[in-house]
C-alpha cells in the first residue's frame, strides 16, 4: 500500500478552509444587513455546515476512474488491455 501524497493529505484542510471563507462571508453579509450579531453567528454556522456537506458530496461524486480501479483491487477496466475474449 502506498502512502498518500501531500496533496491528498491536505485535501480535507482545503475543503474546510473554503467552507470557512464562505461561512465568514455569509456571516458578514447577514451582520451588515441586519445588525444582529446572534443572527449572523447562526447563519455563519449553518453556512459552514452546508458548504462542508455539499463539497464532500461533490468530491464523492467526482471520483476518477483510477480511484475506482484502485478500490477494485487494481484490475483493468473492461475494454482495456489486450486479448478481450468476449464473443
Amino acid at each position: 500500500m502506498t502512502t498518500p501524497s501531500r496533496r491528498d493529505r491536505l485535501r480535507p484542510v482545503e475543503l474546510l478552509g473554503i467552507s470557512a471563507i464562505i461561512a465568514v462571508f455569509t456571516g458578514l453579509v447577514v451582520l451588515f444587513s441586519t445588525r444582529e450579531l446572534q443572527l449572523a453567528v447562526i447563519f455563519l454556522g449553518v453556512a459552514f455546515i452546508v458548504v462542508v456537506v455539499v463539497l464532500a458530496m461533490l468530491q464523492l461524486a467526482s471520483t476518477s476512474d483510477q480511484d475506482d480501479n484502485d478500490m477494485l483491487g487494481g484490475h483493468k477496466a473492461p475494454g482495456e488491455g489486450e486479448g478481450d475474449d468476449f464473443h
